[in-house]
């Protein structure tokens, strides 16, 4: 039998698949992925200066987590009232970008009475501003799970409080998603939780790198579980040494992060990878200018959009 050399081998491969599934794969690299950024990224900007560079550095959206270190949106001047609502969403229109999500502070795994109805109430008031921005997601935490025998208590809240929330997005074209984040990290219990709650109206949000740097879970093994309910993501790369993790620029760190990126663009997924720098939290980190411009040019790289 005569022996194929590469070139010869890889043309008679293709020869023999569909045309259509290699059509669907080559469409799968070629097609420009949404590209959004928290603000939690660039704390000290103006909001004109971060819609402006959105859109010279080619984003689609902006995941809104406040505005000059103030982390309570209803205390940022650009939506304290009807009227300031109104002129934001048009800044957005006129540069024809999307407000892809609010990140909201609601945690649901309290359970004193008066924190919780807090909590529950502070989520409603993002639905409503969801709402009127044209934004289709709020973000939630579920965050804490104690070790003792409350721990099953606690998760009943966190399912609790996203039904509530759920029910009260009806109508609205407003989905709840819960991140995963805070000690909610492990496939399982996002699992129970989801599974638990199920309201059509309650999704969440695939944080990769909060989840791989606490659980070492693949990547495949996460997604093949819980993708039937992921609407958003929060993608980001980090370093680890011991204990401590150093967040990095994306593909310069251990995160499996570009594995979980093309599992969900070869299962078609359709939403925004946000690029959640989180230099609030972390000022040693680089700086917005650098931090936020590379994460484009490093995405369209990897899929070959450049």
């Amino acid at each position: 039998m005569k022996k194929l050399d590469r070139r010869q081998f890889l043309q008679a491969g293709v020869s023999l698949l569909p045309l259509g599934a290699f059509a669907s794969n080559y469409n799968y690299f070629k097609k420009q992925p949404l590209l959004s950024f928290s603000t939690l990224g660039c704390p000290d900007w103006e909001f004109e200066q971060i819609l402006d560079f959105a859109v010279k550095n080619e984003y689609q959206g902006i995941e809104l987590r406040g505005i000059k270190r103030q982390v309570d949106l209803f205390q940022c001047p650009q939506f304290a009232d009807t009227a300031a609502v109104a002129n934001s969403r048009k800044q957005f229109k006129e540069r024809k970008l999307s407000i892809v999500d609010l990140g909201s502070s609601v945690a649901l795994h309290h359970t004193g009475e008066a924190e919780r109805r807090k909590n529950l109430d502070d989520g409603k008031r993002y639905i409503d501003l969801a709402h009127a921005l044209n934004c289709p997601f709020v973000r939630v935490f579920p965050n804490n799970l104690p070790k003792d025998n409350t721990r099953d208590a606690v998760m009943q809240l966190i399912i609790s409080g996203l039904q509530q929330l759920g029910d009260y997005a009806k109508g609205s074209g407003v989905t709840v998603l819960m991140e995963s984040h805070g000690e909610v990290v492990r496939t399982a219990d996002i699992l129970r939780i989801m599974e638990s709650a199920a309201n059509p109206r309650v999704g969440m949000v695939w944080d990769i790198t909060n989840m791989w740097t606490v659980t070492k879970e693949p990547p495949a093994t996460v997604y093949t579980q819980l993708k039937k309910y992921i609407r958003h993501t929060h993608i980001k790369d980090a370093k680890i040494d011991g204990n401590k993790i150093s967040y990095v620029l994306l593909g310069q760190g251990a995160t499996p992060i570009f594995e979980a990126i093309d599992l969900l663009r070869r299962d078609g997924y359709q939403g925004y990878y946000s690029f959640e720098w989180e230099k609030l939290w972390h000022p040693e980190i680089a700086a917005p200018e650098i931090a936020l411009a590379d994460f484009p040019v490093a995405m369209k790289k990897h899929f070959g959009t450049t």
